[in-house]
């Protein structure tokens, strides 16, 4: 059997017509479409009825040519959108952005990645220009690599480009956190896996997060005693949340990228 099928693939590549398959046929179809097929010899070496759809290369029973004849193409997508503003002020919420389809898969090529990613945020002002948010306790943070795109400006009317304070940082103990933290696997969302029960985490407080009146952060604990438990969130995640206690506060947050958050 095996000689005479490798005699047939010879001979198909003399007399192509001899085999018949999809390119004779001129067929070639998405998805799984039953009325897509041909006559000629199978991948499985049958001869009869072979299919030229793109199912065909799960069930087994392609036209020898489908290969050939419906080359893959793989998904092929634009660049990411800007990020959209928060959806609502005043409270955690989210941003959204979003890329085109430049080319849909076919014939079994590499499927689109994922088109639209979210991640938490937090607006500090009314669409009238009223600051708001700072009241929030618990404390909101996220990612340390959210402060390189945020801008004073875009944030919070109440910062002006004058503006120059160095913020702070506090350092904290965790003491307690839900699961959720931990199942966390969206791109932008992953930083809350790293979230550990006994950890030293450090928070750093930048404006435009700092209230512009007493220059602190909502829920940065830095009243407590140090033996206050203290509560925290994750934007991007409200059932991401915990405790922790004051540690210490100082200029500069000095923990390692993945124990390093900001408040929002």
């Amino acid at each position: 059997m095996r000689t005479l099928w490798m005699a047939l693939c010879a001979l198909a590549r003399l007399w192509p017509g001899a085999l018949a398959g999809c390119a004779e046929a001129g067929r070639c179809c998405p998805g799984r479409d039953p009325t897509c097929f041909a006559r000629g010899w199978r991948l499985d070496r049958v001869y009869g009825t072979c299919f030229c759809d793109e199912a065909c290369r799960l069930t087994g029973d392609c036209c020898f040519d489908y290969s050939r004849a419906c080359p893959a193409r793989p998904c092929i997508v634009g660049e990411w959108s800007p990020w959209s503003g928060c959806a609502d002020q005043c409270k955690p919420t989210a941003r959204v952005r979003r890329r085109p389809v430049r080319q849909e898969p076919l014939n079994g090529g590499a499927p689109c990645p994922p088109l639209e990613e979210r991640a938490g945020c937090l607006e500090y002002s009314t669409p009238e220009g009223q600051d708001c948010g700072h009241s929030f306790v618990p404390a909101f943070i996220t990612t340390s690599a959210f402060n390189k795109e945020r801008t004073r400006q875009a944030a919070s009317p109440q910062w002006s480009t004058d503006t120059e304070d160095a913020g702070y940082c506090m350092e904290f103990k965790t003491e307690s956190l839900t699961p959720h933290c931990a199942m966390e696997n969206r791109p932008l969302t992953r930083w809350m896996q790293y979230l550990r029960e006994g950890y030293t985490v450090c928070v750093d407080c930048q404006p435009p997060a700092m209230n512009s009146m007493s220059l602190r952060c909502s829920g940065d604990g830095l009243d407590s005693d140090g033996n206050q438990t203290l509560h925290w969130q994750a934007i991007g995640n409200p059932r991401c949340q915990g405790t922790w206690k004051k540690v210490r506060r100082v200029d500069q947050c000095s923990c390692p990228a993945v124990h390093s958050f900001i408040f929002i």
